[in-house]
């Protein structure tokens, strides 16, 4: 099981090495460690040849998160792919408890783990929302990410075929591509926190891009338009859609936002339009089982 490892980095020396550091001493090796530098202007690629010379290092002019992550799939060789961002680290069994679990379940391509939170150095318990689960879960997917990229590994097949991070979003980038693989693929959750998330450091995407729902408003049209879901997949994202969209307008009109007063409310009638003639074909069915896959 050939496993590549994916880190993309901007100007984050220190937390860059604590994720090296966290993937060289996993009990299941790496088969390739690739930094994809987003344009640092510190002395990350100095750092990261002469302390970690295994370490295959690509420098590429400041483009993003979603960039930088394809940049590094191209040049990756493994037939599985993992990613790590810089600001994380993974336990040392991480790996291996994942190579167990999808040999002892091949018919899965997709696989993610539970999560430790620190925020500001203390460790804080995620909310119910949060919650990690397995098996179908598209549903589960579309109030929120429910799947750190940190966790994840993933045949390439999959990215083959759905397709690679979308570059036009700054932001909600993993949130548009589960929605894209868990409409087609069920997902394995090893049930153990296997990674550590940090948060509250200034340069997280949440803090430069406020207002993040109209990201996944985008994702969202994206994947209701794209022919992939199931009658009732389909009608759940509508009524997401249209969720999100609502809050999303009540924050532009508050803050007298006109032109997007008037692109939202546009929307919203255009699919509340199309979630009225959705319902005539099938109820909506939110409660339906899902068929759970966890180890």
């Amino acid at each position: 099981m050939d496993i590549s490892v994916i880190i993309p980095t901007h100007n984050r020396l220190k937390l860059l090495e604590r994720a090296l550091r966290s993937v060289h001493v996993q009990s299941r090796r790496a088969s390739e460690v690739i930094v994809i530098d987003d344009g640092s202007t510190d002395s990350t690629r100095q750092k990261v040849s002469s302390r970690f010379p295994q370490v295959q290092y690509i420098w590429q002019s400041n483009r993003g998160v979603s960039a930088a992550r394809n940049r590094g799939l191209r040049a990756a060789h493994g037939e599985w792919l993992a990613f790590l961002d810089s600001d994380d680290e993974w336990l040392p069994q991480k790996l291996q408890a994942q190579q167990q679990a999808l040999q002892a379940q091949p018919r899965y391509k997709v696989c993610h783990t539970d999560e430790i939170w620190i925020r500001h150095g203390t460790r804080v318990n995620p909310g119910n929302k949060h919650a990690k689960s397995g098996g179908a879960i598209f549903r589960r997917c579309l109030p929120l990410c429910v799947i750190s990229p940190s966790s994840v590994i993933i045949h390439r097949s999959v990215l083959a075929d759905v397709g690679l991070f979308d570059e036009s979003l700054p932001a909600c980038e993993d949130y548009d591509l589960w929605l894209r693989i868990c409409a087609v693929y069920p997902v394995l959750l090893v049930n153990q926190p296997l990674i550590v998330k940090y948060g509250g450091h200034a340069d997280q995407l949440s803090r430069r891009y406020p207002a993040m729902d109209r990201f996944r408003i985008a994702a969202l049209e994206k994947i209701i338009h794209s022919g992939k879901l199931s009658v009732t997949d389909r009608q759940a994202a509508l009524q997401v859609l249209l969720e999100k969209i609502g809050i999303y307008l009540q924050g532009a009109i508050k803050r007298s936002k006109h032109d997007d007063v008037a692109r939202y409310r546009h929307k919203h009638t255009r699919y509340a339009q199309l979630a009225r003639a959705a319902c005539v074909d099938g109820a909506i069915d939110n409660n339906a089982p899902l068929v759970e896959g966890r180890v």
